[in-house]
């Protein structure tokens, strides 16, 4: 049965000194949950897994017991070649993803075909009340929609969110920080008119000030911007 020959070549790949460094990346996790396997092992097992006819059997089965499992999961999603399909899997995975590292990965190929209907599944997720979920969303705007597909209208979005996680505060702080590498005369009056909580708005500031893609002139002048918590 594919759930038993996934744990077992995930145990076979399990390499301790690197689930011991994993642990520490994750504080309040549950430590029995980490296996160890390197993600170049896991995309490799997803590629494999995914051409099983059976592999709908692990997908439905959640939770996973295992955080590698929950990271195969989201490999596997990228392998889904039908839009409503992977759709599907990505709804009903989501509720239980409960890590940055799992959330971050988990970036299906598919979506780029009909983004118009991704945007819409965006805007409900950017509502929920389940943190992944919305770090997800925002996750999913920032990956597919500053470029070619920008609107003024997507940062207007994020810079919605009011929340309590650090989770979602910092991946919407990434957001305005990758906004302004790429849109810079329409991120830069979020910070300009100060529209982000101040720990987002400095936190935005500090990843962009550390980027390569804008320039020193860009940074000595947003370094101005910072407030005083």
């Amino acid at each position: 049965m594919i759930i038993e020959d996934i744990r077992k070549d995930l145990f076979a790949l399990q390499d301790v000194p690197y689930r011991d460094f994993q642990v520490k990346l994750f504080p309040g996790c549950d430590t029995a949950r980490f296996i160890g396997v390197r993600t170049p092992a896991l995309r490799s097992l997803a590629k494999e897994y995914g051409k099983r006819e059976d592999v709908d059997v692990f997908l439905t089965n959640l939770p996973h017991a295992y955080f590698d499992e929950d990271q195969l999961h989201a490999f596997l999603l990228e392998t889904v070649r039908d839009f409503d399909r992977c759709m599907d899997a990505v709804e009903a995975f989501l509720p239980y993803v409960d890590n940055w590292a799992t959330c971050d990965q988990l970036s299906p190929k598919v979506f780029r075909r009909d983004k118009a209907r991704l945007l819409e599944r965006i805007k409900v997720w950017l509502k929920s009340d389940r943190t992944y979920t919305v770090r997800f969303a925002v996750g999913m705007l920032m990956q597919h929609f500053l470029d070619s597909d920008f609107d003024p209208a997507y940062p207007e979005m994020v810079a919605r969110i009011r929340s309590d996680e650090y989770y979602v505060n910092m991946m919407t702080a990434w957001y305005f920080a990758t906004a302004l590498a790429k849109q810079w005369d329409a991120a830069l009056p979020y910070l300009q008119e100060r529209r982000l909580e101040p720990w987002t708005h400095n936190k935005a500031i500090q990843k962009s000030v550390e980027s390569r893609r804008i320039t020193a002139e860009q940074k000595e002048y947003l370094r101005s911007l910072k407030v005083k918590m």
